[in-house]
């Protein structure tokens, strides 16, 4: 990861820690929710909120995983608020399930991060009878995001504190398929290809930030939406890809990130001063990076909320 070291205008580069980006910020009194809370990047990330006073609600698919995340970090930071509720993104039912436990709980929610996702999975299709990787990562998070808006909005408002919504996204929307989101095509087996539709949930991640973002902006609601690329980061992720697994565990833990510095940019765009009133931005290694012609595309962009509307309705 040396080689990845020059800063860029933050201060920070790709082997900047979650824990750097976030030094010497005070997070007491906010409240975050982290799905996907219970490995990886979205754990680090909890972690590390926790160890600046954040309140983080983990959102998690297996409970029992879940509580073991919670149980180790209390026992690292005694004084860390951290909770788990039961999330699957892949199901419609669960996510407004979960919406309105946590909207009924009377909890404020002043940070909402978008990280669970699934990468390359064979052809599969949700509960809900969408392909799995765009419902997991995409639609799941979409609808959840629509249902906690209001509570958002209220925390927002009473807090005088600015609301932030972080969807991690991935530099694999450059290799979403070539028409980018295929609207008339999500459930085709046929076409399918386990990258081309692993790039186009991550290409609606960008898409949903910079839309979501733009409506705030133009209600005059104080909470900004950003996507950022976390880099490719030893997790399970990997879990569906055996020809990378070798790799990953091997060679992949020198070139790759680790978990710290996998949740930098999360943790830096969901905390961090410098990004107070920025939004519908693309960050990478925790600063501002540019995604594709094509994700920078507002039209694209509002032709997906229309299509992500028509599916959770």
């Amino acid at each position: 990861m040396w080689l990845f070291s020059r800063k860029g205008p933050s201060g920070f580069s790709a082997t900047s820690t979650a824990k750097e980006v976030t030094e010497g910020i005070d997070g007491t009194g906010l409240t975050a929710i982290v799905t996907g809370a219970s490995s990886g990047i979205g754990a680090e990330t909890t972690r590390v909120l926790a160890l600046r006073g954040v309140h983080v609600v983990m959102a998690v698919r297996n409970m029992a995983a879940g509580r073991n995340v919670k149980e180790a970090i209390i026992k690292e930071i005694p004084t860390a608020k951290v909770d788990a509720m039961e999330l699957d993104l892949s199901s419609m039912t669960s996510v407004r399930k979960f919406a309105s436990d946590f909207n009924s709980s009377g909890l404020p929610l002043n940070i909402l991060i978008n990280n669970a996702g699934v990468m390359a999975t064979p052809f599969m299709l949700s509960q809900d009878k969408i392909e799995l990787q765009f419902a997991t990562n995409h639609i799941g998070h979409f609808l959840l995001t629509n249902l906690l808006l209001d509570t958002m909005k209220s925390t927002a408002h009473k807090s005088k504190n600015e609301g932030r919504i972080v969807i991690v996204s991935s530099e694999a929307h450059r290799f979403a398929y070539s028409e980018g989101i295929r609207f008339d095509r999500i459930n085709d087996k046929s076409g399918y290809s386990r990258w081309g539709a692993y790039g186009q949930s991550k290409l609606a991640n960008i898409f949903h930030a910079k839309e979501l973002n733009k409506q705030l902006k133009e209600e005059g609601v104080p909470i900004t939406a950003n996507s950022l690329h976390p880099g490719t980061i030893v997790t399970n992720l990997f879990r569906h890809q055996t020809i990378f697994n070798g790799f990953v565990n091997t060679l992949g833990k020198i070139i790759l990130k680790d978990v710290h510095q996998g949740a930098a940019t999360t943790c830096y765009v969901a905390l961090n001063p410098q990004v107070k009133g920025v939004g519908g931005e693309y960050f990478s290694d925790s600063n501002i990076a540019k995604p594709t012609a094509q994700a920078q595309d507002m039209g694209f962009a509002k032709k997906l909320w229309d299509f992500s509307m028509s599916l959770i309705n």
